[in-house]
């Protein structure tokens, strides 16, 4: 018979330790005034899988012209999204955290952190390494994969881990874009305003990146033409960022029943005079009261939380343009935020990883 010592010994060996939840988003600066927008532009815009051009080149055009000519407009803008509880992008990522450690209970830890400025993705991580986890699982809140976001979060995870002594186990969740309560959290939202009235077309714009990083994603050098390619999504392509916004507004468009010839998918917020991938946003509005449509409903699914990009961007200076041109009636679909079923979309991703 095996001792009691052994018995219990393999008992404690069995009982499960507890999961550190890392959230991730972009980022935020940590108030709207000048400098602490300068200093989140230049942590952002110096990651080099953001702007990918060589060290040298990427210091001189961020430090000597992007940082300081851009932070007192960008400040600007900051202000107008600014709210009374701060930051919409932290204020509702805080919310995330307390709801889902709810969700998850006492088995794990979540944390908060942010890919630039706060809270830091080391402080969250020196935290976990103080609790003795069985495991890390890391969460990114991009829904669409892309070098930039995704990738630069799992860089910085591991060049932090590496110093460590010890190392848990470790997992990254990846993609969420075709998750189903991903997809029916912005189906519930644009459902209150298709309820409302009837929408001419209906616009689903993404963040854009240069086209340079959509090609360097094709390691063959055979499948990506920047175009039709991306209609489907295959081994080849799985983690194009272009083809997956492409298929995540099929699947959007497939649950509302939106017909052939009412929508299409852009992409916002291109940056300096390299080719990004195309249609432009901006582009594509000018052109739509020309056409006779005269109402629209603007979506922003590469957004989790309400941010820069989708209050002030599409909700705001996009609908000025549309309205510019004859447009009449422009309405944002709102990001997930801290809904139920983004909760629910979380916990699902860290409990099958």
């Amino acid at each position: 018979m095996e001792s009691s010592v052994l018995q219990e010994s393999r008992v404690h060996i069995k009982a499960p330790g507890k999961t550190g939840v890392l959230l991730v988003n972009l980022g935020t600066p940590d108030s709207p005034s000048v400098p602490d927008v300068r200093k989140y532009l230049r942590e952002f815009l110096m990651d080099g899988r953001v702007i990918d051009i060589p060290l040298v080149q990427r210091t001189f055009l961020v430090n000597g012209i992007i940082a300081p000519f851009r932070a007192p407009k960008s400040a600007k803008v900051y202000r107008e999204l600014w709210t009374e509880n701060g930051s919409p992008l932290k204020y509702y990522g805080q919310i995330v955290e307390r709801e889902l450690q709810k969700f998850l209970g006492d088995q794990y830890v979540v944390k908060l952190a942010m890919r630039y400025q706060n809270p830091s993705i080391p402080a969250g991580l020196a935290e976990f390494q103080q609790l003795g986890l069985t495991q890390i699982v890391v969460v990114p809140f991009f829904p669409q994969y892309a070098s930039a976001s995704t990738g630069s979060v799992y860089e910085k995870v591991m060049d932090v881990i590496s110093n460590w002594q010890v190392i848990p186990q470790i997992k990254f969740t990846n993609t969420f874009f075709d998750h189903p309560k991903f997809i029916e959290g912005f189906v519930r939202n644009a459902r209150k305003y298709m309820a409302e009235r009837q929408f001419d077309y209906f616009l689903f714009s993404y963040h854009g990146l240069p086209e340079r990083q959509i090609l360097k994603g094709d390691v063959t050098k055979t499948v990506c033409r920047l175009g039709d390619c991306c209609d489907t999504l295959h081994a080849q392509n799985q983690y194009c960022y272009r083809a997956q916004c492409f298929a995540t507004t099929r699947l959007l468009v497939r649950e509302l029943g939106i017909p052939e010839g009412k929508y299409i998918t852009s992409f916002q917020s291109r940056l300096g005079n390299n080719p990004w991938i195309k249609p432009y946003t901006d582009e594509v509005i000018k052109e739509l009261p020309k056409k006779g449509i005269k109402s629209v409903l603007a979506f922003s699914p590469a957004f989790v939380a309400d941010c820069l990009e989708t209050t002030i961007e599409v909700g705001e200076e996009y609908k000025e343009i549309f309205e510019k041109e004859g447009g009449e009636h422009w309405q944002l679909v709102e990001s997930l935020n801290d809904s139920p079923l983004w909760i629910e979309t979380i916990a699902d991703l860290v409990q099958k990883a």
